[in-house]
């Protein structure tokens, strides 16, 4: 118990007054020889300190108490420039001091707070992407400048029915919006014809439903790559016509000096290795125009059973589990296509022949059709780009086989997906849903 605390003021006064009152209780006792004069005496002289020391303690806490109180409604306004002053040593004192360094504290946090939502908000509003936050009764609650120019002619429309912004505008726009799915759409703007983005989201924001549209423009990007993908093709197709039609220039004047000179032998030879390379000439570009002219799939009822013996005797595999006693509905010839491309880069994975497995299993209205190898797997930045057509990390690899499969599967409705296993290897997942309902669309371009 320190000097100057509370306690201490209050035990001290208590002292006094008791010592205060025992001399005036004997004295009296003494004086007018009654005791009840003594202890009348000594209830005045105890209860009148005791009354003066009260109200002297209590005063300085009560106003401490109206200040706090008032000081707590304004942090709860938002105003933290409250602080109250007076120094004292008991805890009174610490508690204004403890006060005070907490108005100290949220006025820094507020002012750090303020620079991030400023930074933040000249972020938000000068990103090329257009942000359309709209609340549950279809209120706009934030919108930026890209989504004014595009939506608004510039103007802001916070506070404004979404729908009736979304009425006035492009009618592809309007449909992709009404889908209430990510989607891609073309429409009139800035004299051009530009491709956009839409990316919708559905959310809760301080326990209310909100829904943030994203509007992103594609046009340069596409063209970007665009002009890159026709670059590498253009590169691709030159390396492989450079690399056969060298040597068939060579070979055809050997072959007219062998000609001239009558040796029939080595000539047969020459003509030989001219075919090959034709052959192979063919084949190179028999697979881009595959890919290029993928007709849509005819899909038809397949028994798995002999489907999969069929495959098992272009690559060997071990077949992970039993087959699905339902039979699949998906174009035999493509997906066939498909697998046997699969099986093939699993056994050129590194891994042993005998590791590479084959799984079919039934999923609801899915099938997934995994194949696993034990090779060295990929990269982040070979996962990321390995569907794309032209991309390939092999020397020889036309880089079509994984962008065929993807153009397979969104042709049936399914998709493919990659991922490294984790005790090594790859997997290759070829999703694709079932049943005769569904109907084959010829997927986009990529």
């Amino acid at each position: 118990m320190r000097l100057l605390s509370l306690e201490g003021k209050l035990a001290a006064a208590l002292f006094v007054a008791m010592i205060t009152a025992a001399v005036l209780g004997a004295w009296a006792t003494l004086w007018f020889q009654s005791p009840w004069y003594g202890a009348g005496i000594a209830v005045l002289a105890l209860g009148v300190p005791a009354l003066v020391f009260a109200r002297a303690l209590a005063r300085p806490v009560a106003a401490l108490m109206r200040a706090l109180s008032g000081s707590v409604t304004a942090f709860r306004d938002g105003d933290f420039s409250f602080s109250i002053g007076g120094r004292r040593g008991d805890e009174v004192g610490d508690l204004v001091d403890a006060h005070n360094e907490l108005g100290r504290v949220l006025r820094e946090e507020r002012q750090h707070l303020f620079q991030r939502e400023l930074l933040l908000d000249t972020v938000v509003q000068n990103t090329p992407t257009a942000l359309v936050l709209v609340e549950e009764r279809g209120h706009v609650v934030y919108a930026n400048l890209a989504a004014r120019q595009l939506l608004n002619a510039g103007r802001p429309f916070n506070g404004e029915r979404f729908d009736a912004i979304v009425e006035t505008a492009p009618a592809p726009l309007a449909q992709a919006i009404a889908g209430e799915v990510d989607s891609l759409f073309t429409v009139p703007f800035e004299n051009e014809e530009e491709t956009f983005h839409l990316s919708q989201r559905a959310f809760k924001l301080q326990g209310r439903p909100h829904r943030l549209y994203q509007i992103k423009r594609l046009t340069r990007e596409l063209a970007r790559q665009e002009v890159a993908t026709w670059k590498k093709v253009i590169r691709v197709i030159s390396h492989e016509l450079n690399n056969s039609l060298g040597p068939i220039r060579s070979l055809s004047h050997s072959g007219r000096e062998l000609a001239r000179l009558g040796d029939m032998t080595r000539l047969g030879i020459v003509f030989d290795t001219i075919e090959e390379r034709t052959r192979h000439l063919e084949g190179f570009i028999q697979g881009y125009a595959r890919f290029a002219k993928l007709p849509l799939p005819r899909a038809e009822a397949v028994d798995w059973a002999p489907f999969v013996d069929g495959l098992s005797r272009n690559y060997a595999f071990v077949l992970a589990g039993p087959l699905p006693s339902t039979a699949g509905w998906f174009d035999r010839a493509q997906v066939e296509q498909v697998l046997i491309n699969l099986l093939k880069n699993a056994h050129e994975s590194g891994g042993a022949g005998e590791t590479v497995e084959l799984g079919v299993q039934q999923q609801s209205r899915e099938i997934r059709i995994d194949v696993m190898d034990r090779g060295s797997g990929m990269t982040d930045t070979v996962l990321a780009n390995a569907l794309l057509p032209f991309y390939s990390t092999k020397r020889a690899g036309s880089g079509l086989g994984l962008a065929l499969a993807r153009e397979i599967a969104e042709a049936h409705g399914g998709r493919v997906q990659l991922a490294n296993r984790r005790d090594g290897g790859l997997v290759v997942t070829f999703v694709l849903p079932q049943g005769e309902h569904v109907v084959a669309q010829k997927p986009e371009s990529t």
